[in-house]
């Protein structure tokens, strides 16, 4: 879609906490919506915990319409760093919808959308950080300046923007990005068309849209002073809330960061999600779309 974004594009904003842990129930999922009328954002809640495949069936059946939905979750792996999202490897993808496809049947054995399969093959492996000491040969592009891995076009403006992505082939630490990475890759390739994933597919001119989000952009830009750190309790989530023109919940004590996460980005989708700046990052090329897709809201 080029030209004048349009007025009202969105009528709700959807933010989806995502989990890439074993199992088939993970607290670490949270859904939270935003209405373009106003009000304070809300969580979907359910009687259990979310699995992944709940998201699913929700992105593909129960979403409202003219919503704009993103998933924390990086949509790819790098590729233009390389030239190759598994350089050597002859089965190595030429874009994201076919890495999609890839990872979805090398983990077909796998319950819950997991990704163990395409963890245990013989040469995916080798591009990946397992553990602790335990790397890939792979793992790091051969010219590295840096022992973090290697990162998306999308990851170097996140930096730029104050963030600090961690690598989608990086399986350590708590949040387990390249887990959360693969999982979504399963549930995107499953969507089958059911729902635009911007910008591998071009941003229609009415009906619902999938996006790629990373919630620390919403909290530098509610709370610059918090350096993007995890919230935790009700008044800094409202103080939050506030900052990016939005009520607040008007809730007190405890919450948890995956409610958290997924509340404040809503209300910052709702904010910025008719800014066409955003839509038309300077970074952005089709060649990019087609093989690393993006992070809205990355300038």
């Amino acid at each position: 879609m080029f030209g004048p974004f349009p007025v009202n594009r969105f009528s709700h904003f959807l933010a989806i906490d995502w989990s890439g842990a074993k199992g088939a129930r993970h607290k670490g999922i949270a859904l939270a919506i935003a209405d373009a009328k106003g009000g304070p954002p809300r969580l979907i809640e359910r009687d259990r915990a979310w699995s992944r495949e709940d998201v699913l069936a929700f992105l593909r059946h129960d979403l409202p319409p003219d919503t704009l939905a993103g998933m924390d979750l990086g949509m790819s792996l790098p590729f233009t760093d390389c030239g190759a999202f598994f350089p050597g490897w002859k089965r190595s993808p030429p874009d994201v919808k076919s890495l999609w496809s890839l990872i979805d049947t090398l983990c077909a054995g796998d319950p819950h959308l997991e990704a163990g399969g395409a963890l245990r093959h013989p040469e995916v492996a080798r591009y990946f950080r397992h553990g602790r000491g335990e790397e890939g040969d792979l793992f790091h592009a051969p010219d590295a300046a840096s022992r973090e891995g290697r990162f998306r076009l999308a990851e170097h403006a996140q930096r730029a923007m104050g963030c600090r992505p961690v690598s989608n082939f990086n399986l350590v630490g708590a949040a387990q990005v390249g887990k959360s990475s693969l999982t979504g890759m399963r549930l995107l390739h499953r969507l089958d068309g059911a729902l635009p994933v911007w910008p591998v597919d071009p941003l229609p001119r009415a009906g619902s849209v999938l996006v790629e989000i990373y919630t620390a952009l919403a909290s530098l830009e509610a709370l610059p002073a918090h350096r993007g750190r995890k919230i935790r309790d009700f008044s800094l989530l409202d103080e939050a809330l506030r900052a990016i023109g939005s009520d607040p919940t008007g809730k007190t004590g405890a919450v948890d960061d995956h409610s958290s996460d997924a509340l404040l980005t809503a209300a910052w989708l709702r904010n910025v999600g008719e800014d066409g700046a955003l839509w038309t990052p300077r970074g952005l090329t089709r060649q990019i779309a087609r093989t690393e897709g993006w992070t809205f809201g990355a300038r």
